[in-house]
């Protein structure tokens, strides 16, 4: 494992495969595999996970930091990618986010933003993925008399990839992290509407970070939701919980989505293999998946 880069938000994902207990939970469980993406960052996939990846077929988001990014080579990108496209597993990809303003005032911020985007936009020839999620990093801290600013410029940093993502046939997912409300991610994506951009919803960063009621934000972007980040909370902290062990609402959400016609791609995002299978089995006995009518990826 290189640089011991298996970390997504500062914590580290380092478990070792399920025991044979937990894999018998898991072949109980396995329908749930069929509808969702897990996210695993690319070192740990690369490194210690692939083979329980293929055997379990588990269908990962791959997430890329900039010390993947640097420390790998597109000969090591290529072999994952040729080993789950062979294997017929559905990709999604996380591009890089730490540091990184999409719409940052300062144009130099920008440009170097844009160049690390570009490294994951790269390689999605190779992994075919479904979708590129990745962070427009609107914090009201930073941007408070400059919210229009921060429009235009993130405006013009997404268009640039758009053509991209309309040759390879993927979609630019752009997720909630510390909005307080939906309003700049709306008026963002109104100024995006390709079919090529869409929302990545992401429930434990809402019930983290929202300051406004979830009936809002559905309101808001219901119609451009086309990904779910699903993990859970207490509403105090991103805890990255399995689903059901904390706060949020997500029969309540699920039905929702279904009464606007939505189908997203969801994806688990666990941070150890332990709060996976929790998360998958918790989605079982709660019987979400059936809510939203989801077909298999």
């Amino acid at each position: 494992m290189k640089n011991g880069d298996c970390t997504k938000g500062g914590r580290m994902i380092n478990e070792s495969p399920p025991a044979n207990g937990n894999r018998e939970k898991v072949k109980m469980t396995s329908s749930v595999l069929k509808h969702v993406q897990v996210h695993v960052p690319f070192p740990l996939l690369k490194e210690k996970l692939l083979s329980m990846v293929v055997r379990e077929r588990v269908h990962p988001e791959i997430g890329f930091s900039h010390v993947a990014l640097d420390g790998y080579s597109r000969a090591d990108f290529a072999a994952v990618a040729e080993r789950l496209v062979g294997e017929g597993l559905p990709v999604t990809l996380h591009a890089p986010f730490v540091d990184l303003r999409p719409g940052a005032l300062d144009p130099e911020i920008r440009r170097v933003t844009a160049a690390r985007l570009q490294q994951v936009f790269d390689l999605a020839p190779l992994f075919r993925p479904r979708s590129i999620v990745c962070h427009p990093s609107f914090d009201i801290r930073y941007y408070v008399t400059a919210e229009r600013l921060w429009l235009e410029h993130s405006v013009e940093t997404w268009r640039a990839f758009l053509p991209q993502a309309e040759q390879m046939g993927t979609i630019i997912a752009l997720e909630n992290v510390y909005e307080r409300d939906p309003q700049e991610l709306e008026r963002l994506l109104a100024a995006l509407p390709s079919e090529r951009v869409c929302c990545c919803f992401d429930t434990g960063h809402f019930n983290a970070f929202a300051t406004t009621p979830l009936d809002r934000w559905i309101v808001s972007l219901g119609d451009r939701i086309g990904q779910l980040h699903i993990h859970d909370n207490h509403g105090r902290m991103d805890e990255h919980l399995p689903v059901g062990e904390g706060t949020f609402p997500f029969a309540e959400f699920f039905r929702r989505l279904r009464e606007r016609g939505r189908r997203p791609i969801i994806t688990i995002e666990a941070h150890s293999e332990k709060n996976l299978w929790r998360a998958v089995k918790n989605l079982e006995d709660m019987n979400l998946l059936a809510i939203l009518e989801t077909d298999p990826c």
